[in-house]
């Protein structure tokens, strides 16, 4: 599929950000380490696999349940916000192409939104960082919602935002349960590859209307 083709099925495009337009895995990876290490754990080789498509919070009880910790979602969670939000302000860059494809988008008359994991208080600086920030019509953390992105929810209240309809939207993933979310909402997925991410690629192509290796593939 080509920009032209999206940009005459489609009129908004809604786009997760660790690993599909941020290159910002390599974080979590260290956040959860410096976190698990801290508590005297080490870190699981299925833990990010485990917790790919969950909201914020449902991280924080996952985390909580699998290894007996004594504390609060809310205090975890700000744990990990301090942990990271350093990295996303200076360190985090966007993937390749990824700038350029949104601003083709944008030009084309497209409402652009962002379904996310991240926190707002995360995920605002870290698209000013990198200079997007006011790209985007819609912004929907996962923890605005009931269930996390391997449900519909957060896919239709972006839509919502964006005031179009679910079918008239094309969601850019590079996690599979967040794929089967998106499916779910009636709208068409495109799965991302992240090299970082535990994800069987093969099935994930099947899963999605189509996949690209990167945002370069439109150039």
């Amino acid at each position: 599929m080509t920009i032209t083709d999206i940009t005459r099925r489609f009129r908004g495009a809604i786009f997760d950000l660790d690993g599909t337009l941020l290159d910002s895995m390599w974080v979590w990876h260290q956040v959860d380490a410096d976190f698990l290490s801290a508590r005297g754990l080490s870190l699981p080789a299925d833990y990010a696999a485990a917790i790919a498509a969950l909201s914020f919070r449902e991280v924080a009880e996952y985390t909580i349940a699998r290894f007996g910790l004594a504390e609060e979602p809310e205090a975890i969670m700000a744990e990990w916000n301090e942990l990271s939000s350093r990295h996303y302000r200076e360190n985090v860059r966007l993937k390749p192409g990824a700038a350029a494809f949104l601003r083709r988008l944008k030009a084309a008359g497209l409402r652009l939104g962002v379904a996310t994991s991240l926190s707002r208080p995360v995920m605002e600086p870290v698209l000013a960082h990198c200079g997007i920030l006011p790209l985007f019509d819609a912004l929907t953390s996962a923890d605005e919602v009931a269930r996390g992105k391997n449900c519909p929810d957060i896919y239709l209240l972006t839509a919502a935002r964006l005031n179009l309809p679910p079918e008239d939207c094309v969601a850019f993933d590079d996690v599979a349960k967040s794929l089967e979310g998106i499916l779910a909402a009636g709208m068409t997925a495109c799965a991302v590859r992240e090299p970082l991410s535990c994800q069987d690629w093969s099935a994930m192509q099947t899963l999605a209307h189509w996949s690209i290796e990167g945002f370069e593939a439109f150039f």
